[in-house]
């Protein structure tokens, strides 16, 4: 272990050791001095939050703490790392996942408080760590979900009831990786509390471009923490503080002998495996939130906010000489909004729900960049670099409001209809009503069957790239092929979406699910020019399919489970942001469907645990895992007319409890990420808005010790 490691470890003790013990305050009472339980206050109140916002219909996939210890790094694993283990999750490269082939679209929440996207590219703004378990929630979703649905991440956060006490852990590994982190949780009174945090520093931040064992110049270091306080009021009413946030600092790893461009004052040699590109990535985020339940009737309130900010510095002669432009870019967006959902039981057979979002976005930008002169043919025109800048200052606005009756047809029938009208004012003006539709049929404990439609509107991120900055690149190396610049808009989709799932015996369970979706605008992204940003686009017409199958098992000290999924997106005319493309590239897509270039037909996943002595001060869980992907799309002689080489990743893992008097339980555990070291790409640097070639993780060893106090 280096000295950061050594002194990580000692810093976590000292704080540990110096808490104080929780406090016990007095609970308090009723108005007639009848003492409240808090206990079954908090959970009736959590199982009220969530029949505000129930997933009916829909198919959610669910991630319970078990589930989550029993893959590699169990809660210190990447988010999107476990989210890969659910039915119909293809990996990208910069730690992106994409769902039911789509292309982001992911949303996020947090006991039920819907969090805006953020700037973050190769990071991300929340950890696995946070949650005492959570859902990938996808299909035909509830009116209450809007704006992004591909799939929903619903994370039920930890507290000091859940997790009382202090936990510090540490792990180490190959790949010079050290990950210190911390947790203390309790309550005083009805107050109940709970903070965490970790550090990470490791040797590969973002996906090696290269084959090779080490990537070059790919240090990161980051955290992420987060805080929540919830005080229960009375016997029906609740108010919760959330706050966090999460900082990275990225190398962009080097790809060594790539020929320069450009001349640059002279000189036309440079080793790219010596460029120094960094990038810097920071969030904050705050929800404060009142619940309360009267008489048939339950709401929750919430006001939110999310600061986001992205820097990128280039090398400056490498990135001139490379790719014909050096930018310092700088961006920025704040985002404030409320969020109201409540439900009400009118009826024996019938419950009503209806809620509202609004939220503020304001998003700058501001690039300063050196670029060379060309002539009349595209030539340069000198080899001395000139500085242009560019930037934009925006206010965008969403609205969202909806209701839906859940309709108790029968006593096997469920009908949850209603529909949502969302609209957004910022780089364009529109707006729909989309109407929703599920049935949900279960006749026996065994057997559910759901069926659903819905009408999507998913609106574009509001920073973009505006005619200004293009025409500042005119007459320069910078300058783009195609000057056309039509705005982004939103996706207007159709979503069909049926399935079953059938529980035979006490702890297994088998799931299908099949989805059809037709879309207008469809909303992509790809990486142009500087790895700093995704750029947003349209197809004009698009369709995706696909079927997913899942089991599982858990019962005992076993617990199993298998995903396969098949899928199939494409889009044709690209009619927004044209300046991303080459002229040949837009006129073959506007006159065929291709894949989308996030396309992964097969993706699957699967694995098994075994706990040895479970229930025991020393037991010991065994676990191994697959990850499959038949690779995604890439160009050999038309956009995204093939795919990458399928690639099979195996993962093992060993957690050993160990009893030490006067704690409440240390645990060891081995990791073993790609545990056969098998070299696979998941970019090649081609495809449709594609900018560089990017390679899976290599053979990884990580050490952990954790210790509950």
């Amino acid at each position: 272990m280096g000295s950061k490691g050594k002194a990580a470890v000692a810093f976590t003790a000292a704080i540990v050791l110096n808490f104080p013990a929780v406090a016990q305050t007095p609970p308090p009472t009723t108005a007639d001095d009848s003492v409240i339980d808090l206990d079954i206050t908090a959970k009736r109140l959590d199982a009220a939050r969530s029949t505000i916002q129930p997933s009916l219909g829909a198919t959610a996939y669910s991630f319970s703490r078990k589930t989550v210890d029993a893959i590699p790094q169990g809660e210190q694993a990447p988010l999107n790392q476990v989210l890969m283990r659910a039915p119909g999750v293809a990996q990208d490269s910069f730690g992106q996942i994409h769902i039911r082939g789509d292309h982001a679209n992911l949303q996020y929440r947090l006991d039920g408080v819907q969090l805006p996207e953020t700037l973050s590219l190769f990071s991300q703004s929340l950890a696995t760590q946070f949650a005492n378990n959570f859902s990938l929630i996808t299909g035909a979703l509830p009116a209450q979900y809007g704006f992004r649905q591909a799939g929903i991440v619903d994370i039920a956060l930890k507290s000091g009831t859940t997790d009382p006490g202090a936990e510090a852990s540490m792990t180490v590994g190959s790949r010079d990786y050290q990950q210190p982190s911390l947790s203390y949780g309790g309550r005083s009174g009805a107050t109940d509390y709970f903070v965490t945090g970790q550090f990470l520093h490791s040797g590969v931040g973002i996906e090696n471009p290269t084959s090779s064992d080490t990537p070059l110049h790919d240090n990161t270091d980051q955290w992420h923490a987060l805080g929540k306080v919830t005080s229960i009021i009375d016997e029906n009413t609740r108010i919760s503080f959330i706050a966090g946030g999460a900082s990275a600092r990225f190398q962009i790893p080097n790809n060594p002998n790539q020929p320069t461009n450009f001349t640059v004052n002279g000189t036309s040699i440079q080793n790219s495996a010596n460029l120094d590109q960094r990038q810097w990535e920071d969030t904050y985020f705050g929800i404060a939130s009142l619940q309360k339940h009267y008489g048939a009737g339950d709401f929750q309130l919430s006001a939110f906010t999310t600061y986001s900010t992205l820097s990128y510095k280039p090398d400056t002669f490498g990135d001139l000489a490379f790719n014909g432009i050096a930018p310092w870019s700088n961006r920025m967006s704040l985002t404030n909004g409320l969020q109201g959902d409540g439900s009400w039981q009118a009826t024996p057979t019938h419950t009503l729900r209806a809620g509202f979002l609004a939220q503020r976005e304001h998003a700058t930008s501001l690039t300063n960049a050196q670029v060379l002169p060309v002539d009349a043919t595209g030539a340069p025109a000198s080899d001395q670099a000139m500085n242009i800048v560019s930037g934009a200052d925006q206010v965008g606005w969403l609205y969202g409001i909806y209701l839906q009756d859940e309709w108790k047809l029968t006593p096997t029938v469920t009908v949850n209809y209603g529909a949502r009208f969302d609209a957004i004012d910022g780089n364009t003006q529109e707006n729909q009503l989309s109407p929703r539709l599920n049935v949900v049929w279960q006749p026996n404990p065994i057997l559910t069957a759901h069926v659903g439609y819905a009408r999507y509107f998913t609106p574009p991120p509001l920073a973009q790239v505006n005619n200004g900055a293009i025409g500042s690149t005119i007459g320069t190396t910078a300058q783009p092929t195609v000057l056309r610049n039509d705005p982004v808009k939103a996706e207007r989709a159709d979503y069909f979406d049926g399935g079953f799932s059938l529980k035979p015996l006490p702890g297994f369970t088998l799931g299908f699910d099949a989805y059809y979706k037709i879309a207008q605008n469809l909303l992509d992204e790809g990486q142009f020019g500087a790895p700093i940003v995704l750029s947003s686009f349209n197809y004009a017409n698009a369709q995706v399919k696909g079927i997913e199958l899942s089991a599982s098992y858990d019962d005992g000290p076993w617990s199993l489970y298998a995903n396969a999924a098949w899928s199939e997106a494409k889009g044709s005319n690209i009619n927004s942001a044209q300046f991303n493309f080459q002229p040949d590239e837009l006129a073959f897509i506007a006159q065929n469907y291709i894949y989308l270039d996030h396309n992964q037909s097969w993706t699957g996943s699967g694995g098994a645990s075994y706990i040895f002595n479970q229930g025991s001060d020393w037991s010991t869980r065994v676990a191994a895992d697959v990850i499959v992907g038949s690779g995604l799309r890439a160009t050999l002689n038309t956009p995204n007319d093939t795919a990458l080489p399928t690639y099979v990743t195996a993962n093992l893992s060993v957690a050993q409890k160990i009893a030490i008097k006067g704690t409440r339980g240390t645990q060891l555990r081995l990791d073993a990420i790609n545990l056969f070291d098998h070299s696979y790409q998941i970019r090649d640097g081609s495809g449709v808005g594609v900018g560089a070639p990017q390679f899976g993780q290599r053979r990884t060893f990580l050490v952990s010790l954790s210790q509950k106090f």
